[in-house]
């Protein structure tokens, strides 16, 4: 009956301080300057590779907490300091994530330490999976991947898009079309190395939030790799497209995509940063409503304001737990039997929006100027009911894991 517990351990806890202070004392006081800019804020990257924030190591240690909280609480903090500044610094994680998920382990350790650099000279990766017509339809994906065989080369081709990182990446991992008769399920994914001639960066896109965090085309015009950049290796890929065209034929089962293993692996972690936005401006708005004086009291007197309040930390904490048991399912080895992963990640997206717009509510004429930061913070939180599986992408796969059904 004592096992049980939510409370953080000690170690736990320290973490969530020391990254608490990093988002407070640097990051929340560059927020405003880096959205204005739209550019990627590589001082506040290299303060926190100074501090180890931003390195393969700190992120190996919350991966690996046996609990799953690591993560989580991470991505929380930081977002409570800013979205932006916040995907900028662990933007390069989903690349990471996407050869975790694919590669093997001289991959692993080939690849994701050249990711981050070092101190003295900073990296970022990214994870090209979207295309111009094909974002939540991965089956329609176009980029293809050809292989060379007396070369042992890949031949890659297509336009990459919504690319966190794209074109200023040192490294890009990018899922590409292998076996075209085979649909979503003839894709692999590619490890394209730093300045490979043939990948370029296309347009950079100027977004309605989270400004600080770079988003691009990524071309690819007969851009060739080293065979052994196929994550996974060739053995591997060979023996499942086999395994699925046997499959096709039967009826069986469907087979995981390279970009989907991706995608469900990182959900609970994106419901983690839309939880941090959704706490920042239920914390500057209740703090408002402390203080703003009208009518001779403070406003959260009415209780059409107090209400309001009880919802947002109500919806918080309910967003928080559902990302806590999708993450220690993950880290247990429970299968997401009800599509977990996906209930986190939509929550949380949608309070972060609601929250944030409450936020502005409360605080009125003042909420809607720069001169606070809920306005910014509204406007980075829209972004969590669209990338990684739009809201209605989510709903899809609980109701057809529930059901039964299979996710196309």
């Amino acid at each position: 009956m004592g096992d049980f517990t939510l409370e953080l351990n000690d170690d736990q806890k320290s973490v969530r301080d020391w990254i608490h202070g990093f988002a407070a004392d640097v990051m929340r006081p560059a927020a405003a300057e880096w959205d204005e800019r739209e550019e990627t804020p590589w001082p506040v990257i290299q303060e926190a590779a100074k501090i180890g924030l931003y390195s393969l190591d700190f992120y190996a240690q919350q991966f690996f907490d046996p609990t799953g909280l690591g993560i989580p609480m991470a991505m929380e903090e930081l977002f409570w300091g800013d979205a932006g500044i916040g995907l900028s610094i662990v933007g390069t994680g989903l690349a990471a994530v996407g050869v975790l998920a694919n590669g093997t382990e001289e991959q692993i350790g080939t690849w994701v330490p050249q990711m981050y650099g070092d101190v003295n000279d900073v990296k970022v990766a990214a994870f090209c999976s979207s295309e111009p017509d094909a974002g939540s339809d991965v089956s329609a994906m176009r980029t293809r991947a050809v292989y060379d065989e007396a070369k042992d080369e890949w031949v890659l081709n297509g336009t990459k898009t919504w690319a966190t990182n794209g074109g200023i990446a040192a490294v890009h991992v990018v899922v590409a079309v292998v076996d075209p008769e085979l649909g979503s399920k003839g894709h692999a994914s590619f490890i394209v190395p730093p300045n490979t001639p043939g990948l370029s960066q296309g347009q950079k896109f100027k977004k309605h939030g989270i400004r600080a965090s770079h988003t691009a085309e990524v071309v690819l015009e007969d851009c060739r790799i080293p065979g052994e950049c196929l994550l996974g290796g060739k053995a591997k890929l060979d023996e499942r497209l086999a395994r699925a065209h046997e499959r096709a034929k039967t009826g069986g089962e469907r087979v995981k995509n390279a970009a989907m293993a991706t995608f469900e692996a990182s959900r609970p972690a994106v419901g983690a940063q839309a939880v941090g936005i959704a706490r920042a401006a239920y914390e500057v708005a209740l703090d408002y409503a402390k203080t703003r004086v009208q009518f001779g009291r403070p406003i959260i007197d009415n209780q059409g304001i107090a209400f309001q309040l009880a919802d947002m930390r109500t919806q918080i904490d309910a967003a928080r737990l559902l990302v806590w048991r999708a993450s220690w399912m993950a880290a247990a080895g429970r299968p997401f039997t009800s599509a977990e992963g996906s209930m986190s990640k939509l929550y949380a997206g949608e309070t972060a929006k609601t929250v944030t717009a409450q936020a502005m509510q409360i605080l009125g004429g003042n909420g809607y100027t720069r001169e606070y930061p809920v306005e910014r913070m509204h406007r980075d939180a829209a972004i969590y009911t669209i990338f990684e599986g739009t809201s209605e992408i989510q709903r899809l796969v609980i109701a057809r894991t529930l059901s039964g059904m299979p996710i196309r």
